[in-house]
C-alpha cells in the first residue's frame, strides 16, 4: 500500500477540513488554530500536533514538511498597486503568510477554502492576486463554488470557493485530470437531522419570554427552520438549513429556529454541528454554547472537504476524475 500524503493545516478552526481529509486516505499530521476554544475542541477529537499560536508568529521551520497544505484563511483586501509596491512585506496579510509556508515547505497540493464572495472581494483584486501567485509559483489553479445542500447530502445551504493546486513539478500531466466532484441528489432532510427527543430546557422559547407570541404566530411548521432575525421571524422555504453564521446564538441574530413536539426552541450546537456534516462520534466540550455556535458557523462541511480530497486522490493517481477513467 502506498504511504499516505501527509497534510498541514492553517486556520484548522475545529477541524473540518482535517476529518474531510483523513476520512480520504490523507494523514493530517499537524495543525495550527488560533482561537483558544476552538483549540479546547479540536484536541478533544485529534491526536496529531496541534500549533495554538498566531500563525504570524509561527516558525515555519520548526514544523514537519507536508505534501498538501490545507486552509480556510481570512479574506483581506489587497489592491494591485499596493501589491506591486510592497509584497515583500508579507506581515499582517493572511493569504501572504501562506504563500511563505509554500514557498519554505514546497507542498506538492496546495487546498484553500474561503467564502463565495471571495471572486468579488475588493473589486476583483483581492482573487486575481491570489490566482497570480499561486500560478507564479508553478502550480495549477482550479477554484469553484460548491453548495453543501449539492455536494454533501446534507440539507444546509452554504456556498463556499475551493481552490486547488497541483505543484506542476510533481505532477506535470495528472493535474489535468484533476475536476471537482459532480453534484448529487440531496435525500437528507431537515428532520432527520433534528433531535428527536426533548432537548435541555434553556432551548426553548416559553411563554415567559417576551416573543413568544410572535414566534407562536409564525413558526408553524415541524420540518422547516426558520431564523429570528432582530425584529421578525424568517421562514426557509427551500426545505434546507440556511447558512449557519458564526454570530448565531449570541443576541438574536440569525437564531436558526424549529417546531418540536415539545415546543419553539433553538437548534443545539450540536445539530448545527451535524448540519456542517460531522460524524457522530464528533466530541464537544463542556465550554459555553456560544462558542460552540461560532465554532459550527466558521466550519467547513465536512462530506464536501471529503469529496474534494477524494478527487485529488484520484488525480495523484492517474485518475481522470471526469469519468473515472485511468490514465
Amino acid at each position: 500500500m502506498d504511504k499516505k500524503l501527509k497534510v498541514g493545516s492553517l486556520y484548522a478552526g475545529v477541524g473540518g477540513i482535517c476529518m474531510g481529509f483523513n476520512n480520504s486516505d490523507f494523514e493530517v499530521i499537524w495543525a495550527n488554530e488560533f482561537d483558544k476554544n476552538a483549540c479546547v475542541t479540536y484536541r478533544k477529537n485529534f491526536r496529531h500536533k496541534l500549533v495554538e499560536a498566531d500563525i504570524m508568529q509561527i516558525d515555519i521551520n520548526t514544523l514537519e514538511k507536508i505534501d498538501v497544505l490545507a486552509g480556510g484563511f481570512p479574506c483581506q483586501p489587497f489592491s494591485v498597486a499596493g501589491y506591486r509596491k510592497g509584497f515583500e512585506d508579507s506581515r499582517g496579510n493572511h493569504f501572504f503568510r501562506m504563500l511563505d509556508f509554500v514557498d519554505k515547505m514546497r507542498p506538492k497540493i496546495l487546498f484553500f477554502e474561503n467564502v463565495k464572495n471571495l471572486v468579488g472581494h475588493d473589486k476583483g483584486n483581492t482573487f486575481k492576486i491570489i490566482k497570480t501567485e499561486i500560478k507564479k509559483r508553478n502550480y495549477s489553479f482550479h477554484a469553484k463554488v460548491l453548495n453543501t445542500k449539492d455536494y454533501g447530502n446534507i440539507p444546509h445551504n452554504r456556498e463556499r470557493i475551493f481552490i486547488i493546486g497541483f505543484d506542476k513539478n510533481v505532477y506535470p500531466q495528472s493535474y489535468k485530470l484533476f475536476d471537482y466532484p459532480k453534484k448529487e441528489k440531496l435525500t437528507k432532510k431537515v428532520k432527520n437531522i433534528f433531535i428527536k427527543n426533548r432537548v435541555d430546557e434553556k432551548y426553548y422559547y416559553r411563554k415567559d419570554k417576551y416573543m413568544f407570541e410572535m414566534l407562536e404566530k409564525h413558526i408553524t411548521k415541524d420540518d422547516t427552520i426558520y431564523q429570528f432575525r432582530r425584529q421578525y421571524v424568517r421562514e426557509n422555504k427551500s426545505n434546507v438549513c440556511p447558512t449557519l453564521t458564526a454570530n448565531m446564538g449570541t443576541g438574536g441574530h440569525n437564531v436558526p429556529l424549529i417546531k418540536t413536539e415539545f415546543g419553539i426552541r433553538k437548534l443545539t450546537p450540536k445539530e448545527c454541528f451535524d448540519f456542517q456534516g460531522f460524524p457522530k462520534k464528533y466530541k464537544l466540550p463542556k465550554i459555553a454554547n456560544s462558542h460552540l455556535y461560532k465554532q459550527a458557523g466558521n466550519s467547513v462541511s465536512v462530506p464536501v472537504i471529503q469529496r474534494i480530497a477524494e478527487n485529488i486522490q484520484k488525480t495523484i493517481n492517474g485518475i481522470d476524475c471526469r469519468n473515472d477513467k485511468v490514465l
